[in-house]
């Protein structure tokens, strides 16, 4: 567990407009616990802006499957999680998550590792 983590979500809308955000984590967290606060973060933040579709891109497997029901949740706080983010999805008229690979992910990693190294962030970037 990382004592403290980042999460980037970047919110791109049909017109190609981007906002990014970065989001620090003040709390010891895995990976997957750190892709669930992104994406709950990220649902909040496109559901404020009006948003009624979504096509999200999620570094996380299990959290993927998890959210598009091809797998089941087995920890408790993954149960919570997941229980959010069904509450969140509501909010819209539909979303789609996708596995993406890290590396295809450029933008949401580039600011989750910029709060976790807890460096000056930009001023382009929400915090």
């Amino acid at each position: 567990m990382a004592a403290g983590a980042g999460d980037g979500v970047v919110l791109t809308s049909p017109k190609r407009d981007c906002l990014e955000y970065a989001i620090s984590l003040h709390f010891p967290t895995t990976n997957n616990v750190a892709e669930y606060e992104a994406l709950i973060h990220g649902l909040k933040i496109a559901s404020e802006l009006g948003a009624c579709h979504l096509y999200i891109r999620g570094n996380s497997k299990l959290v993927v499957d998890q959210v598009m029901k091809e797998a089941s949740c087995r920890d408790e706080k993954m149960v919570a999680y997941y229980a959010e983010v069904q509450k969140l999805e509501e909010k819209f008229d539909g979303f789609k998550l996708y596995h993406v690979l890290r590396h295809d992910n450029f933008a949401a990693d580039f600011l989750a590792k910029l709060t976790s190294s807890r460096e000056l962030t930009l001023r382009w970037y929400f915090l």
